[in-house]
Formats: C-alpha cells, sequence, structure tokens
C-alpha cells in the first residue's frame, strides 16, 4: 500500500514537467494527495495538495501560480505539472495521502510514502 512518484528528469528553466503519483493497494479516490519536495541539505517541504473529490487545492506560494496539481481517480494517479520550472525548484519529489485537504495541508499525518523521483532543473 504506497503511492509512487514519478516522471522527474533533467528538464531545463522555462520548460515543463509533469509528475505523477499513483497508487497501489488501495483506491485513491478516498484520500487527499500531497506532493513534497527535499532539496539537497533542505527539509521537505509540502508543494500542493488536492482533496479526494478534487474541489480543494493549495499550493505553497513558491510554486503558485505556474503548478497545478490534478488528479484520476479512475486511474487512481494523481499529477503535478510545472511550468516554467525554476533551478530552485531542483528536489527529490514525493507523493502521500491524507485524510483531507486542509488550508494547513503541511501538517501530518500523511502516510502510504512511497519513493520520490527527482527532479533537477537546468539553468
Amino acid at each position: 500500500v504506497q503511492l509512487q512518484a514519478s516522471g522527474g528528469g533533467l528538464v531545463q528553466a522555462g520548460g515543463s514537467l509533469r509528475l505523477s503519483c499513483a497508487a497501489s493497494g488501495f483506491p485513491l479516490g478516498e484520500v487527499a494527495v500531497g506532493w513534497f519536495r527535499q532539496a539537497p541539505g533542505k527539509t521537505r517541504e509540502a508543494v500542493s495538495c488536492i482533496s479526494a473529490s478534487g474541489r480543494k487545492i493549495h499550493y505553497v506560494d513558491s510554486v503558485k501560480g505556474r503548478s497545478t496539481i490534478s488528479r484520476d481517480n479512475d486511474n487512481s494517479t494523481a499529477y503535478l505539472q510545472m511550468s516554467s520550472p525554476k533551478p530552485e525548484d531542483t528536489a527529490v519529489y514525493y507523493c502521500a495521502s491524507r485524510r483531507d485537504c486542509t488550508a494547513n495541508y503541511w501538517r501530518p499525518p500523511y502516510v502510504n510514502w512511497g519513493q520520490g523521483t527527482q527532479v533537477t532543473v537546468s539553468s
């Protein structure tokens, strides 16, 4: 039972990237999904979350306006699309599930963490 992030890689600044978060062992449609990232030498940062229905969404200020979180419950997959990525977006990105996506979405508890996917943005 976990969420697996994928879709990372090397991307040029100003390009675009789309990360996927696939659920295995449980129906993704029953939980909120959060995206996190951890850059070298930094603490893990909550980036975005989306509620089970998709109606509640939050973003960290640093990605707001250039990122879109979405989900496809029929396929048990959530997505994080980022346009115009910057070198400071370079990090390992993870997804995890939570009971709901509230205004304090950065707080635990998140469960079902999987392995992350490396995103490297070149300048």
